[in-house]
C-alpha cells in the first residue's frame, strides 16, 4: 500500500514538473515573440525615422535647388529692355539717358525711350505695383502711389530726414521764389530764417546759386538735385500750381 502511495506521488511529482517545464516553455517563447515583435516595431519606427530624415533633407534639398535654379535662370535673350530694366533695378538713384547709354553700350537716345514705353507697358499689361518715372533729370524704377500705406509700415524714415513744419514753410518759399534772397524769406515767414536755411543746406536740399545784383550783394537760393529726388519731381515744373494749393472755399 505504501509502495502505491509512492509510485502515486513520484507521477503527481512528474506531472507537476512538466506543467512547470510546459509553463516556462510557453513564456520563453512567449519573450521571444515579444522581442521579435520589439525588433520588428523598432525597425518600422528606426525605418520612418530614416524615411523622414531624409524626405526632410530631400525637401531641404530641392529647395536648395530651386532657390539655385532662380538666381542662375538666364533669359531667353539679353534684349536692350532687359538689359535697361536690370540696370535701373539695381540702381538707388535716377539715372540719365547719358548713363544709361554709357553703362548699356547704347548708341541712340531713342533706344532709351522705346525700351522705358515697352517695360511700362509691360508693368502695365502685368498690373505690377511699380513703373519707371522722370526723376530729377533721369530715369529711376518707382513705386504707384496707391501702395504707399504699405510701404510706410515697412519703411523707418530717418530722423535727420524729417522735415518740421517751419523748414517745409521755408522749403516751399525757395522752391517756389528761386532764386531768393534770405531777406525775402523771411518777409514771408515773418520771422528770422538762417538757422533754418543752413538746416536745409545741411540736409542738401537747398544750395547757394549765386549773388543778388542788389546792394550788399546778397546771397541767392535754390532748391538742389536731391530736393527733386525727395519730392519725386522730374523738374521744378512739376511743382503744384499756386492755385491747387490754396484751401478750398467753403
Amino acid at each position: 500500500m505504501e509502495q502505491q502511495e509512492h509510485i502515486d506521488t513520484d507521477v503527481d511529482e512528474i506531472v507537476n514538473n512538466d506543467e512547470e517545464n510546459q509553463a516556462d516553455t510557453e513564456a520563453q517563447r512567449a519573450e521571444v515573440i515579444e522581442a521579435d515583435v520589439d525588433a520588428e516595431v523598432a525597425e518600422e519606427l528606426s525605418a520612418q525615422e530614416i524615411a523622414e530624415s531624409q524626405d526632410t533633407i530631400s525637401e531641404d534639398d530641392s529647395e536648395k535647388v530651386a532657390e539655385k535654379s532662380i538666381l542662375d535662370e538666364e533669359p531667353a535673350e539679353a534684349n536692350i529692355e532687359s538689359v535697361i530694366e536690370a540696370i535701373l533695378f539695381a540702381s538707388d538713384e535716377p539715372l540719365t539717358k547719358a548713363r544709361l547709354l554709357n553703362i548699356a553700350e547704347l548708341s541712340s537716345a531713342s533706344q532709351i525711350t522705346d525700351a522705358i514705353k515697352v517695360l511700362n507697358d509691360k508693368y502695365r499689361a502685368g498690373n505690377n505695383s511699380f513703373r519707371i518715372e522722370r526723376i530729377a533729370g533721369g530715369y529711376q524704377m518707382m513705386t504707384l502711389t496707391i501702395y504707399n500705406s504699405w510701404l510706410k509700415k515697412m519703411l523707418k524714415v530717418k530722423t535727420d530726414s524729417k522735415l518740421s513744419q517751419a523748414a517745409l514753410e521755408t522749403l516751399a518759399i525757395v522752391s517756389y521764389k528761386q532764386p531768393v534772397i534770405r531777406a525775402d524769406v523771411e518777409a514771408i515767414r515773418g520771422v528770422s530764417s538762417g538757422e533754418m536755411m543752413r538746416s536745409l543746406m545741411y540736409k542738401g536740399l537747398v544750395k547757394i546759386v549765386g549773388r543778388a545784383e542788389v546792394i550788399g550783394r546778397p546771397l541767392l537760393y535754390g532748391t538742389t538735385k536731391k530736393f527733386l529726388e525727395v519730392f519725386g519731381l522730374n523738374n521744378l515744373k512739376d511743382l503744384p500750381k499756386i492755385e491747387e494749393l490754396k484751401k478750398p472755399k467753403e
